[in-house]
């Protein structure tokens, strides 16, 4: 029986497809998370109880990096629990394939077609070439970061005297650094970062860290790159940037620096009125660019008046870019989206930017995956406005926060029913896969060419 099963499991892999297959590890993750979860050795001994269903919720929101909780992680988890969390946000930021990748490159093993055509779906690439490169690099870069940035927090912590002990700032300067880089977005202390609101330096460097994990794997191989063949040709040779590297940055740069100008107009006459510009303006563009993927915040959410919720949902609902630790319907989908809404107010058959003509196929993706997104949240929210007892901004919020898979929250995640954890559980799971490839499990695509087409008639429009 054991061997006739064991077959029957192999014949389903070799006929899936590599994104059924991508799927099903973030699923088997995601159960391996929530078993880890119910360990009680990672909670405290006065802690709250937990249902299975909140340590579902909680596993798909780590291996989502999202951020959402439908309790109070200070008040349940001890240290070895943040530290599982740490390694978890490993998993859900980088991807499984990735880490299966550089454990295989660790080991030694051969890396075959299939884990590489894996990879080239994970990481949402054109091309099949350089997968392992890529991943053996962004990996590395990340770690760096995480390692550098956690010891340079846990210094400045202990000259600032956050904490009473080195232990304790190295043990919280490694969980912000981890947390920014993969836009996990977790509060492990109840007030995120609200501690450092009026330290501008610090913010900068959160920001600094949320943009490296958010603006795309291939974005930071080809900075890294340029930055070896600016070393080694010393200007002689004029390095080329990938059309996607210069849409990822000038999309991200655009949604940021338009997000600062509106939060800052939308706030003027609340939260910010009460402070001076500069901080006015540093929380604005702070909350630009944590919103649309890590969930950190200086204050709390209730303090903002509807119209910035709205902004900051919208935002939400944009996410990251692609091929990164990000959620969302990604900047360079929104990006191609309005620039084709404006090439066909203005009658232009194509879209030009950067000298490049943007292909038919990734404008149809964008407007596919922008539909079915708006769909999917327009569904979810009128679904929790049936079962759940809360104002509806909050419902729309807290749907985009999912996914988006952000993490910020006007406070009702904990207050909601069964059907609204697993509506919001779905959206979460949804947002870290990506739109397009959550419908791409469900249809099966058979390539065939047809040897006729079917005649063309117009019909009416608008």
């Amino acid at each position: 029986m054991f061997y006739r099963l064991k077959k029957k499991i192999r014949a389903k892999y070799r006929e899936a497809t590599p994104i059924q297959l991508l799927v099903a590890y973030y699923g088997i993750a995601t159960i391996i998370t929530f078993g880890l979860l119910c360990l009680p050795w990672i909670k405290l001994p006065d802690a709250p109880k937990t249902t299975l269903l909140d340590n579902l919720f909680m596993a798909i929101s780590t291996i989502s990096v999202t951020g959402l909780s439908t309790f109070p992680i200070d008040q349940v988890y001890n240290e070895y629990g943040v530290i599982l969390l740490e390694v978890l946000f490993q998993v859900g930021g980088f991807g499984v394939t990735m880490l299966a990748t550089v454990a295989m490159v660790l080991t030694g093993r051969r890396i075959g077609l299939h884990q590489r055509q894996l990879i080239q779906f994970d990481m949402n690439q054109p091309r099949l070439s350089g997968m392992v490169k890529l991943v053996t690099s962004v990996f590395g870069l990340m770690i760096m970061v995480q390692l550098v940035f956690g010891l340079l927090f846990s210094l400045y912590f202990t000259w600032r005297h956050v904490y009473d002990s080195f232990s304790d700032a190295l043990f919280h300067g490694m969980y912000i650094s981890i947390s920014a880089v993969t836009n996990a977005g977790f509060d492990v202390t109840g007030d995120s970062i609200a501690p450092f609101r009026q330290d501008y330096g610090f913010l900068l460097i959160i920001m600094v860290l949320v943009i490296i994990g958010s603006i795309g794997y291939p974005v930071l191989t080809e900075i890294e790159a340029w930055f070896f063949y600016k070393l080694r040709y010393r200007g002689l040779r004029k390095f080329r940037f990938s059309l996607f590297c210069k849409l990822a940055v000038f999309f991200a740069a655009i949604f940021t620096v338009v997000g600062t100008i509106l939060l800052y107009l939308s706030e003027n006459g609340g939260l910010h009125l009460r402070a001076d510009s500069l901080h006015n303006f540093m929380s604005a563009m702070f909350y630009s660019v944590s919103s649309r993927n890590a969930g950190l915040q200086i204050n709390s959410m209730n303090d903002f008046n509807h119209t910035t919720l709205l902004l900051l949902a919208l935002l939400m609902f944009i996410g990251a870019s692609p091929s990164s630790v990000g959620g969302g319907v990604r900047t360079t989908t929104i990006g191609i989206f309005i620039l084709y809404l404006y090439s066909f107010i203005r009658g232009r058959n194509n879209i030009n930017i950067f000298n490049r003509r943007i292909s038919r196929e990734d404008i149809q993706k964008a407007i596919v995956v922008v539909s079915l997104s708006t769909l999917l949240c327009i569904s979810a929210v009128f679904i929790l406005s049936a079962t759940e007892d809360a104002p509806l901004l909050s419902l729309v919020f807290e749907v985009a926060s999912a996914f988006g898979t952000t993490g910020l929250s006007l406070g009702i995640t904990d207050r909601l029913s069964t059907v609204g954890k697993i509506v919001i559980m779905v959206l979460m799971f949804v947002g870290r896969i990506g739109m397009l490839y959550t419908l791409m499990f469900f249809i099966r695509k058979r390539d065939r060419d047809l040897s006729y087409k079917m005649p063309t008639e117009k019909i009416i429009i608008g």
